[in-house]
């Protein structure tokens, strides 16, 4: 929706008022690669997507945050109070979280009444959560000229996601779309916060961003399970060299200390995670030389990994990349996310973007009784106002 018909909606909404109103933008992201390294203390590569998540916001003078959005019939009305609750499984338990954050370090805010408009899909990986986060988190700062910087904010919603949604998520995520920059890849390092920006040149080619609609049922005890494996696997190789975490290590030092590692699925875990970390390193200078087919074949060895050593992916998403694979024009493709269901990020030549969806759609159909959804995404900038 475009911002003046986002205007007239919040208009309709709240009424008329000659309160000045203000929008802000906040977009998804997509990991590229770098899966299940995170809180390993590895290397992740996203990127901001250019579809997002829009706020129309305004100061009321009711001492009440009020909250709609377009994409539920759901409303809030919460009074405003330096103490506030979750309210039950609501979406806008999301910027009351944001708005809990600030009021902890002292900001107490008056009425406000808040429009949200989001592009990205729930429940496909794609961040609508830290998208709301971070626009919620980036407005009010605006709005009363609180001169918090874009990494205090991340890390602002980040605790909100973890301590007031009670999601135990990493800081990924909340980075990427605060920090996104067009036509750059973000390289993060997960146990320092040390960042930076990769150009990425499409050259004739876009992300085409694959959701399998398959509800990631095993998504949350598959994490839990594979975040104790690689603890066990910390632990066993610490026997040799006490590590803080897998991401320490090189494939060279792993197989070096691999005899500590008597059990084949810990080893397979960690395996996948120091292989990772240099495919994150590896991208990076394929990106660096323009080498664009080179980063399309580490996408492949992330999903093949992600597949036979970590088994995240599952039936759905394995499909999904094995006919994208198929179609001449494809450079890459993997699952991007928790695994489980959720989404693929392919790299597809720009002359066969409509045929892929045509021809994948098709045969995952066929494959799964499943109908795909597509979205074809350009790298796109950070939280900004509009």
């Amino acid at each position: 929706m475009k911002s003046n018909e986002l205007i007239h909606e919040f208009e309709k909404i709240y009424g008329y008022s000659n309160v000045n109103i203000r929008v802000f933008f906040s977009p998804g992201r997509v990991n590229l690669i770098g899966e299940h390294t995170d809180y390993n203390g590895g290397y992740v590569f996203p990127c901001a997507l250019d579809f997002g998540t829009q706020l129309v916001i305004r100061k009321n003078n009711l001492n009440v945050f009020r909250f709609a959005t377009t994409n539920f019939e759901d409303k809030g009305e919460i009074v405003v109070s330096s103490r506030l609750t979750k309210h039950g499984n609501h979406w806008y338990n999301y910027p009351l979280a944001v708005i809990d954050q600030f009021n902890k370090k002292g900001h107490i805010f008056e009425g406000m009444d808040f429009l949200f408009s989001g592009e990205i899909p729930n429940g496909a990986g794609l961040s609508s959560s830290a998208s709301v986060e971070t626009v919620t988190a980036y407005a009010l700062n605006e709005m009363y000229a609180m001169n918090y910087d874009r990494w205090d904010l991340v890390k602002l919603s980040q605790k909100a996601e973890n301590e007031f949604v009670g999601v135990n998520c990493g800081i990924m995520d909340q980075f990427a779309v605060m920090m996104g920059k067009e036509n750059h890849a973000l390289f993060l390092n997960c146990a320092t916060l040390d960042y930076d920006t990769v150009p990425l040149k499409m050259d004739g080619h876009k992300l085409i961003i694959s959701n399998t609609n398959k509800k990631r049922g095993l998504a949350d005890s598959k994490y839990n399970e594979r975040r104790s494996e690689c603890e066990t696997a910390v632990d066993m190789l610490s026997v040799k060299k006490p590590i803080e975490n897998l991401s320490v290590l090189n494939y060279a030092e792993y197989m070096d200390m691999k005899e500590l590692i008597s059990d084949q699925l810990v080893f397979r875990r960690a395996k996948h995670v120091i292989t990772e970390n240099n495919r994150v390193l590896e991208a990076i200078v394929a990106l660096k030389n323009n080498e664009l087919g080179r980063f399309g074949d580490l996408m492949n060895q992330s999903h093949d990994s992600l597949k036979n050593d970590y088994e995240v992916t599952g039936k759905e998403l394995d499909v999904l990349v094995e006919e994208a694979r198929k179609l001449d024009g494809v450079l890459g493709s993997r699952m991007t996310g928790a695994g489980f269901g959720g989404c693929t990020v392919s790299l597809v030549r720009e002359d066969v973007v409509d045929e892929f969806k045509i021809i994948v759609g098709k045969a995952y159909f066929d494959r799964t009784g499943l109908i795909p959804e597509f979205y074809v995404a350009a790298v796109g900038e950070g939280t900004r106002e509009v």
